[in-house]
């Protein structure tokens, strides 16, 4: 009997069953594709970028000699007791110690440094090297050279050495800090607790810290960092170094995973200025500004929360440009200001001698000024003296307006407050407890100089503006205040008065 073979009907794919069968596919390619970006993103070793850069990254040991007092083993009396010509007669002075009650002693110290030119220029930390007599170089290949100081910039904690050597020496490149983003894989490669490159890696936790200074642009890493590390490089995965190992934020002083390193956009900038120059050179606007809150910024009618109020004018470029205090500095160069920190990073990195314009707000409306900037290091060096201004025709006593006892300034009170007598305005002599004018932080003595953008020099004045401001629709008004001589713009609020 012949076998026959029974054909079966095939079964028909149900819709059902075909989304089933979708889902499952583009489950499997999901699944292919987040394997393929882990092993892209988070390598299985850090043994090749290790291997590469470590060349360049050296260790630095300074050497610097200061005066220390002997210590010997006899009894201290107090500087005139009577019994310290018995003990000295008794004890004596050591042998070879007389008339010596000082000598030198050499202290050393430990950091990290990296290298980024063949010709030997090396990046570091200043607090590093500060006060050291000599810097000793040591490169991952055992070769030891010594170094000069090129220069330092103490504000963002960078120096720049330099080693002279026969042979092009290994070096590494800069990467862009603005590029990197939080969670990025980033390793840390330098000089731990003296000892010798070892490298750390974690990812970036944070971006633009600021510490302490006016230039802080820190990325905060969880990469241990400790004692030595100081001046070494934070690299990105493509070997490229995006920030200088500054400090580290510890109870203990050892690293519990909070890092930082000054970005690479500022060092950059800072390295080419200490190479071409042997110090930083800065631009320099010469204004005072602090940051807008939404009460000052609806005093003056601005929509946005955002720019630097303007509280004092210098002699210098913003006042040859025009620039008055109470501007509002909403673009500088082409960019968006958006606080006084980025404006001043922004400043000192456009370069001495530039002509930029800066768009202000001012009287409701925005005005362009061209600005030439000056330089910050020459700045500092230079004071300005205050133009000459009118006195008040008449006087009158204390009045108390928007929670305030106010008084204008008579030539007793610039002697009791030690003010010039080019100074005009108002003197607060009470602040009411609990007004808004005490929880904005108004203190007896402040001087009130402008309401409005105006100045005032009568409480008459100050309640002119107020009228104006009300009549405009505003709830506050802007007063600058002037505090051991800085400038401060205050919104007092008018529904209290």
């Amino acid at each position: 009997m012949r076998a026959e073979s029974l054909a079966l009907p095939r079964a028909r794919p149900t819709p059902i069953r075909l989304v089933w069968l979708g889902a499952l596919m583009l489950a499997f390619t999901l699944a292919q594709i987040v394997t393929a970006q882990a092993q892209t993103e988070r390598p299985e070793s850090f043994a090749d970028l290790a291997e590469r850069v470590s060349p360049a990254v050296v260790n630095i040991t300074t050497t610097t000699t200061v005066a220390s007092r002997l210590q010997d083993d006899r009894p201290r009396l107090p500087e005139g007791s009577p019994f310290d010509e018995f003990f000295r007669d008794f004890f004596g002075d050591p042998p070879g110690r007389e008339g010596r009650p000082n000598r030198p002693r050499q202290n050393q110290a430990l950091g990290s440094g990296f290298v980024i030119s063949d010709d030997g220029f090396i990046v570091t930390n200043n607090h590093v090297i500060d006060g050291a007599d000599e810097i000793t170089v040591e490169f991952f290949s055992g070769l030891e050279l010594p170094a000069e100081l090129v220069g330092t910039d103490p504000a963002t904690d960078l120096a720049l050495l330099r080693v002279n050597h026969d042979e092009a020496l290994p070096h590494v490149p800069w990467g862009d800090s603005e590029g990197a983003r939080v969670g990025d894989w980033v390793i840390a490669v330098g000089n731990p607790l003296g000892q010798g490159f070892s490298v750390s890696a974690g990812i970036i936790s944070a971006r633009g810290r600021a510490l302490q200074g006016n230039f802080d642009d820190y990325i905060q890493t969880d990469a241990a960092i400790n004692r030595g590390n100081s001046g070494g490089p934070l690299f990105n995965m493509e070997g490229e170094v995006i920030g200088v190992n500054t400090a580290i934020l510890s109870p203990t002083g050892g690293s519990i995973g909070i890092g930082f390193a000054m970005s690479s956009n500022v060092a950059t900038n800072v390295i080419e200025q200490l190479r071409d120059f042997g110090s930083t050179r800065r631009g320099w606007l010469g204004v005072r500004i602090q940051d807008m809150t939404p009460e000052m910024a609806e005093a003056i009618g601005l929509d946005t929360v955002e720019g630097a109020m303007v509280t004092d004018v210098m002699e210098g470029p913003s006042q040859d440009a025009g620039m008055q205090s109470g501007d509002v500095i909403l673009r500088f160069d082409d960019g968006t200001v958006r606080d006084t920190r980025q404006l001043v990073r922004r400043v000192a990195d456009a370069g001495v001698g530039s002509d930029v314009e800066v768009v202000v707000f001012r009287n409701g409306e925005e005005v362009t000024l061209t600005v030439t900037l000056g330089q910050r290091e020459v700045a500092e060096g230079m004071s300005g003296a205050a133009p000459d201004a009118p006195e008040p025709e008449e006087s009158e006593g204390p009045a108390s307006f928007l929670g305030m006892t106010l008084a204008p300034l008579t030539d007793s009170l610039r002697a009791e407050l030690d003010l010039p007598s080019s100074a005009t305005g108002l003197v607060v002599r009470e602040v009411e407890e609990g007004s808004d004018a005490e929880q904005k932080g108004v203190r007896r003595n402040d001087l009130i100089t402008e309401a409005n953008q105006q100045p005032v020099s009568t409480v008459a004045d100050l309640i002119d503006r107020a009228d104006e401001a009300r009549e405009a629709g505003r709830r506050s008004i802007l007063v600058l205040l002037r505090r051991d001589g800085d400038p401060r713009f205050v919104a007092l609020s008018l529904e209290q008065s």
